[in-house]
């Protein structure tokens, strides 16, 4: 492993004590040392990626492109993933660009762009797309949501959407409207839940569906990712 940051390091120009430090810093960081003299092709995939992310990073860029890099690692390798990007952004001044499918870490991001089938639907701070959804998150679990879509539509001039057999409306003070649902549908409506918009409902309201439902729909995974950038401080 050690020799293969060595040969990485010699692609950038990278030699003696300076290229020996950066190694050993990084591998330390990735909680790699007590594997350095180990053949990469011996790891599991969780320490092969780590080894990876150690090459991106050896000759401190100040731009840096990652596709997905918290996949294949535990969930303590992760965090220190992102503790270290944040760190690289807020210490070192450097430009990230990522794809992530986790909306934990998009909501990290200074800017975040929702691609839907290779089409760039959303660009803005996570905060602000989500202001940009109607107010709270009601969805109605009901054996018929078809008709309840409709019915709720023509009786409330509100513009309900099913979406996993379930019916789902953005509305402002959605815990007295769920009060005006239930009064008025009585024993139609199984369960509610109320919440807050978040990413997720962001990318509903862009393009139609839930996250993971595009599997279902003949959409390759790549065809439906999120961005994040994180941005040098000026």
């Amino acid at each position: 492993m050690a020799e293969n940051l060595t040969y990485q390091g010699h692609l950038y120009g990278l030699r003696g004590k300076i290229l020996r430090v950066r190694s050993e810093q990084l591998l330390e960081q990735f909680s790699l040392t007590d594997r350095a003299h180990d053949s990469v092709e011996t790891l599991s995939g969780g320490l092969k990626r780590r080894v990876e992310l150690a090459k991106g990073f050896l000759h401190q860029p100040k731009l840096l492109l990652l596709d997905e890099p918290s996949t294949g690692l535990d969930p303590g390798a992760r965090l220190d993933l992102w503790q270290y990007l944040e760190a690289l952004r807020n210490k070192e001044g450097v430009s990230i660009l990522l794809t992530t499918h986790f909306m934990d870490e998009a909501e990290k991001c200074d800017r975040l762009g929702i691609l839907n089938r290779g089409h760039l639907v959303a660009l803005d701070s996570p905060e602000s797309l989500k202001t940009k959804v109607g107010g709270d998150i009601i969805v109605l679990r009901t054996r018929d949501p078809q008709t309840l879509r409709l019915e709720i539509e023509k009786k409330f001039e509100s513009t309900p959407t099913v979406l996993d057999n379930t019916v789902r409306i953005e509305r402002p003070r959605g815990h007295e409207f769920i009060a005006q649902l239930v009064e008025a549908f009585p024993g139609r409506i199984e369960a509610v839940t109320l919440s807050k918009p978040t990413l997720e409902d962001v990318f509903i309201r862009q393009t139609g569906h839930s996250f993971w439902s595009t599997a279902f729909e003949g959409v390759r995974p790549e065809e439906t990712v999120v961005n994040r950038q994180l941005n040098r401080p000026d």
